[in-house]
């Protein structure tokens, strides 16, 4: 069985059953049928190895540091639009004791984007390139987020909004919010 194959088995097992997902555990998000696990300064250098297929995304803090916030972040200003929020609104969105920090999808069973063609644009806009991903920003209020980690589920034949929407509601089931850079969903 090819790995493709695999990870399709796994994202239809999780679809048709209520998840659990250890955020914390790498070993077990791998499990899960996560890969990657790169940094960001990782990602910057070598975008190639990001894969070409839709899938849902994870960003990790895996800092067991109380986080430093930048008041003025990194993140582009998309359409002249300011990406920035206050110190006191990123600490009340702080998720404590949490290590996944953003739960995101890229592309579509009628769409076009890729987890490759989606995480560079959120990269491009983390270098403070005007660019259209606004979802997120605040990560690039983190002092570390050349540190942060991305880990992907490539997905072929399944929609990721809808996995993703049952890891978010997992992560809300757990926390008691949303991850700390999803503002919606």
């Amino acid at each position: 069985m090819d790995i493709h194959n695999c990870v399709y088995q796994i994202v239809a097992k999780h679809l048709k059953k209520t998840i659990v997902i250890e955020f914390n555990d790498i070993e077990k998000l791998k499990n899960f049928g996560f890969f990657g696990f790169k940094s960001v300064a990782e990602l910057n250098i070598n975008p190639s190895l990001l894969p070409s297929q839709m899938g849902v995304y994870l960003v990790l803090n895996l800092s067991d540091k109380k986080p430093e916030f930048l008041t003025k972040g990194v993140g582009g200003f998309f359409k002249g639009k300011d990406p920035n929020i206050s110190i006191t609104d990123l600490e009340n969105n702080w998720v404590r004791n949490c290590k996944t920090i953003y739960i995101g999808k890229a592309g579509g069973l009628n769409g076009n984007a890729t987890l490759k063609s989606r995480l560079m644009q959120y990269l491009k806009f983390g270098q403070g390139k005007n660019i259209g991903h606004y979802g997120g920003r605040l990560i690039w209020q983190l002092k570390n987020h050349l540190d942060l980690i991305f880990c992907w589920l490539p997905m072929t034949d399944t929609e990721p909004r809808e996995l993703e929407k049952k890891i978010l509601a997992d992560f809300i089931q757990q926390y008691g919010q949303r991850p700390f850079a999803n503002l919606t969903g």
